[in-house]
């Protein structure tokens, strides 16, 4: 089973430029983050492991996010406790 905690490695990178933090699987920026946003991006892929990158990712990092499936749809608990349909490839949220 894959580990919850750390960003798995399978055609995955995180990078970080200046004070962005990027994590890339395959060819999409899944997670894109600086101090005041994060961007969730599934380029389209509503698959298993998209989620599970994003979800790492809010893990590792202390972003304070989850994303998660229900009935087919694509929803994020948000640090400031509300939940949003992801309706779109890309949502962008300010930080705590």
């Amino acid at each position: 089973m894959a580990q919850q905690h750390t960003v798995g490695t399978h055609r995955t990178t995180v990078k970080t430029i200046g004070t962005k933090t990027i994590v890339r699987y395959h060819s999409t920026d899944v997670v894109m983050f600086d101090p005041l946003w994060i961007t969730l991006n599934n380029g389209g892929f509503y698959t298993a492991t998209t989620k599970l990158r994003m979800n790492q990712t809010a893990s590792q990092f202390g972003l304070g996010y989850r994303v998660y499936q229900r009935n087919y749809e694509w929803y994020v608990d948000l640090p400031n406790g509300d939940t949003v349909r992801m309706d779109s490839r890309k949502f962008t949220f300010k930080r705590r």
